[in-house]
């Protein structure tokens, strides 16, 4: 028994070494987590089932019987992946057991005890785990399923006396040999589960604590100083070599090994990030090849480049890079995509304060703008005048009047429909050409299923005031306004299109960009900047304002909206 005992031992310790070398594959760390579909667990069945049949060849004879550990595969493969998986593996081996040897003294009661070995191993160690992996409970469900496979021998193989003088043999040195694999197998299994469940935390611990760190920075969007300032802290609290942040353009931030040519404001230097800028997909560049930086000495030899979005468009990236190839490791894709996520929403949590901050100042300056002395005073002499001339006009006015201070004071909160909208500048247009008259002509070219169209308030009659203030009543003559809405494949396109003086290129090109120098259309810049502002931080870049202007031909000012 002594040498049994010894002969056992060692085959397990050879089936411990296949063991951790199988622990490495995809598709059984996918059963751990109970991520495997069927056709996996059915890869797996088989993989378990030829770990029986080595079990058999790896045993040893004695008395027309083989002392194995077969049963370690099998009920293995019912303990990770339930009853099923033990019972397809327990058929492989045990079907296999049986095939070997036809007739022999303990085929038959192998073959069976193999299949019941398999399932009951399933159901025992389910039933009384007490964590995910168990050794002890693994153990025991060994002693079980072992001693039921020495019961099945006593009653099978005939005549009895031969099968208990078997049993009297191979029964402990079997039952404690293959028992103690169990458990040593689950161990195994349960020390590498933690060991990544460890790992897991420590990496998520080091994505929360960099994205707390990286918080007051990033809530102002993403710009030069707050992706400097990000760089820096990931690389103080990773384990990497460089970072890297870009926008759609530029590099905006550098830190760690090749900093000597990758300085912000350069231009992006490697593919593979135009090709996440493009595509929106992550990219793992894992070759100085395959990294392509146009600069011939870099030793930056692996990355791993995500996406950051912004309202569902890519606005940059994160990089992260080794100066080793294929140095890149799973737990670096992880942090990667973890804090790009954190990221991302971190970016659009900003862009909601600074349209926050936008609808507040739309409110502030379209009140400073509107109430003041010229245009209320004017508004009222022209008033006074149509009460001397046409009451009832003057009456009117007043109504209108009413209304629009009444939606520019308390504009209320959301969005409201295109109709509105429109009714706001009808307001407004009619105290304008009271006071112009012939100079003031304005037509409407609209879409009937645009008008329920959702917009921000306030949004287009700063665009009318501004067609007619600095378009058309700067000729001596006036001119037209014209007010279009359509709809085109999910959108609403809006134009306001004069035919004023319009603007020099120079002029267009200087429009949107901030300058502390008074301009005499300085009016016009700042309703134009603010809508421009609005439109973007809501519906992104896309949705900005488009404006064609010539010199003495006219304005168009245009945006979209989607729409359902």
């Amino acid at each position: 028994m002594h040498n049994l005992l010894i002969n056992l031992l060692e085959r397990l310790g050879i089936f411990a070494i296949a063991f951790i070398l199988i622990m490495r594959f995809d598709i059984f760390k996918r059963l751990l987590t109970g991520k495997a579909n069927r056709y996996e667990k059915l890869s797996l069945s088989v993989l378990f089932g030829l770990f029986g049949i080595a079990g058999t060849y790896m045993g040893v004879p004695i008395q027309n019987a083989i002392a194995n550990s077969r049963v370690v595969g099998v009920a293995l493969g019912g303990i990770l992946g339930g009853p099923l998986v033990g019972f397809a593996a327990g058929v492989i081996a045990g079907g296999h057991r049986y095939l070997i040897d036809i007739g022999g003294f303990t085929a038959t009661a192998c073959g069976v005890a193999t299949v019941i070995e398999g399932v009951a191993g399933g159901l025992i160690y389910h039933r009384l785990k007490r964590r995910p992996f168990d050794p002890a409970v693994a153990f025991i469900t060994g002693v079980i399923v072992e001693s039921l496979q020495m019961a099945i021998l006593l009653i099978i193989p005939k005549p009895f006396s031969a099968a208990l003088n078997l049993v009297s043999i191979i029964g402990l040195p079997m039952i404690l040999v293959n028992s103690l694999g169990l458990a040593l197998f689950v161990e195994l299994v349960a020390s590498v589960y933690k060991e990544k469940e460890r790992f897991a935390a420590s990496q998520a611990q080091t994505a929360l604590d960099i994205a707390l760190r990286t918080l007051p920075f990033l809530r102002s969007g993403l710009t030069g100083a707050s992706a400097s300032e990000t760089a820096r802290i990931i690389l103080e609290m990773a384990d990497l070599d460089a970072v890297a942040i870009s926008d759609e353009s530029q590099i905006l931030a550098y830190a760690g090994a090749e900093n000597a040519h990758h300085r912000p404001g350069t231009s992006l230097l490697h593919a593979s990030t135009r090709t996440v800028l493009t595509s929106g997909r992550i990219a793992a560049p894992l070759t100085r090849e395959e990294i392509s930086c146009t600069h011939a000495d870099c030793r930056l030899g692996s990355a791993i480049i995500v996406p950051l979005v912004k309202q569902d468009r890519t606005i940059g990236t994160l990089q992260l890079f080794r100066l080793k190839e294929n140095g890149i490791t799973p737990l670096d894709r992880e942090l990667a995509n973890g804090l790009a996520h954190l990221f991302s929403n971190q970016l659009e949590i900003s862009a909601l304060d600074e349209q926050k901050k936008l609808v507040k100042d739309a409110e502030i300056k379209a009140l400073q703008a509107q109430i003041n002395p010229h245009f209320l005073f004017n508004a009222i002499n022209t008033i006074i005048s149509y009460t001397r001339t046409s009451p009832e006009t003057a009456s009117g006015l007043l109504v209108k009047l009413a209304d629009f201070f009444r939606t520019n004071i308390n504009p209320g909160v959301g969005n409201v429909s295109l109709a509105t909208e429109l009714e706001h500048c009808r307001a407004y247009i009619a105290i304008e050409s009271a006071r112009f008259e012939e100079r003031i002509r304005v037509s409407y070219d609209l879409d009937e299923t645009a008008l329920g169209c959702l917009l921000p308030q306030l949004i287009l009659q700063p665009l009318v005031e501004n067609a007619l203030k600095h378009g058309i009543l700067l000729r001596e003559e006036g001119g037209e306004v014209n007010i279009a809405a359509h709809r085109d494949n999910g959108l609403v396109r809006i134009e306001v299109r004069d035919n004023g003086v319009g603007m020099s290129a120079a002029r267009l090109a200087a429009l949107f960009i901030d300058t502390d120098r008074p301009s005499p259309q300085e009016g016009a810049g700042i309703a134009l900047k603010n809508v421009n502002a609005r439109l973007s931080a809501l519906y992104g870049a896309e949705h900005a304002l488009q404006i064609e202007s010539e010199p003495g031909q006219g304005t168009t000012v245009s945006f979209t909206v989607p729409q359902p």
